[in-house]
């Protein structure tokens, strides 16, 4: 998009117009919405660099740009849902689209929040607004959030540290419980408090073990269900916590911990009581009740599967390990999917069993084993390739001292600055191959 200054106006933006910017909306691309976002974050980003916009006009514009990428948003977020894995270029372009738009949109509404902080001109007329855009700033956080994690990817500190900064504020001002309209139409009524729960309980709601798809259903669940919550200055009957002045991601209470006036207390609350209602509600009536919002029509299995997820997740005790977690350092060999364990398990005949000799494996990976438990292993993988690695993916698994394969589920994906880390469910530590034919003679 190129983007034209005109002049004649004492800020050099077209959006300095009140027509001209209606015009710059309605201009947008109707049927292309990654051209339309991708404009559209294209001027968030010109206002959020421009001086000398009087704040209640440059707030004025964000919201009409918010505004006009609400379908666009919807639609680029539906289709990189349903998009194969293996489908990297166009995944690409749909996460970097959606993700730019919310943090582009974030920057645009701290802006705000800043420059009438500092008194600048036009502070006085979006006083009352103040609410409305430090929760849809915290939405916009929390949406980064959902977003980094659908990639398994970090959550960068500057997400938490302005959670933080917003919910202070929202607390100062003494606005986090206000009823407010984030945005106008259904599920547009919220709260601060309740904005900054939804952030925290999908955190703590263990996300990297899920897919994509559930990821998603179980942002929407957190979201529904955030007024159920629980937020306290005191730990008593809260499970995690979080520190307004180291912010970091929340963290699960433990025994002993020592409280300090920054830390905020939160859980579940009546939320899980509520959540283990509507699976026996799914169980029984086969689907989501209509005045819940899952953001789509899904299996039964499906949605009852994330539920229980999340009822275990937001219980006060997590779930126990199986078996202890035991340090070590071993390398693993590991091929994906069904067809190349099969392969690995029954190699042709002139097949050397050697897959670091074979140029054809470009799939098989060196991972290092860092822990081992009785039901499986934790892993690091190279930063290089490994494009197919998801939640639920079967893989083979062969130790550098062991002959024989094993079989496991990846159901855990955790990324750092540094280095990614897979939890694996082993399914047999050794897979023997059986071979089943119809026979040929039959006898009575």
């Amino acid at each position: 998009m190129a983007i034209n200054w005109l002049g004649g106006s004492k800020v050099d933006h077209p959006m300095a117009e009140p027509k001209q910017a209606r015009r710059i909306i309605d201009e947008l691309p109707a049927n292309d919405a990654a051209k339309a976002l991708q404009e559209i974050t294209e001027w968030l980003d010109s206002l959020t660099r421009t001086e000398g916009f009087k704040l209640d006009l440059r707030f004025e514009n964000v919201d009409l740009l918010d505004a006009a990428a609400k379908t666009h948003v919807r639609r680029l977020s539906q289709e990189y849902l349903s998009t194969p894995r293996h489908q990297k270029f166009h995944e690409n372009r749909l996460w970097n689209a959606v993700f730019g738009f919310w943090q582009q949109l974030t920057d645009a509404y701290i802006l705000c929040l800043d420059q009438h902080d500092s008194g600048a001109s036009g502070a006085s007329a979006i006083r009352k607004s103040l609410p409305v855009i430090v929760a849809r700033a915290l939405r916009a956080l929390a949406l980064q959030l959902k977003w980094r994690l659908l990639r398994y990817g970090p959550v960068e500190s500057r997400v938490w540290a302005e959670v933080a900064r917003l919910y202070q504020h929202a607390e100062q001002k003494g606005f986090t419980g206000n009823a407010i309209a984030v945005y106008p139409g259904a599920h547009g009524e919220s709260t601060v408090k309740r904005e900054f729960l939804k952030a925290m309980m999908f955190s703590v709601s263990s996300p990297e073990g899920l897919p994509p798809l559930r990821q998603e259903i179980a942002e929407r669940a957190v979201a529904h269900f955030a007024g159920a919550f629980q937020l306290s200055n005191q730990a008593e009957g809260c499970t995690h916590c979080f520190d307004l002045a180291v912010p970091k991601a929340p963290v699960r209470l433990f025994k002993g911990v020592a409280q300090t006036a920054t830390m905020r207390f939160f859980g579940a609350g009546e939320g899980i009581s509520g959540l283990n209602r509507l699976a026996e509600l799914v169980q029984e009536k086969g689907g989501v009740p209509t005045d819940v919002n899952l953001g789509g029509d899904y299996e039964k299995e499906l949605v009852i599967g994330v539920l229980r997820h999340l009822a275990q997740q937001w219980l006060e005790q997590p779930p126990a390990r199986g078996s202890e977690r035991r340090p070590t350092a071993v390398r693993v060999t590991v091929v994906p999917g069904l067809k190349d364990i099969l392969r690995a398990l029954d190699p042709p005949e002139d097949d050397t069993l050697d897959f670091s000799q074979d140029p054809s494996a470009k799939s098989v990976e060196s991972w290092i084993v860092e822990n081992v438990s009785d039901g499986g292993y934790g892993a690091i993988i190279p930063g290089m390739k490994s494009d197919w690695i998801k939640v639920g993916m079967l893989i083979g698994v062969q130790k550098e001292t062991s002959r024989y394969w094993g079989i496991g589920l990846i159901r855990r994906i955790v990324v750092d600055e540094q280095q990614r880390r897979v939890g694996i469910q082993l399914l047999t530590s050794t897979a023997i191959p059986i071979k089943i034919s119809l026979s040929r003679t039959m006898s009575l």
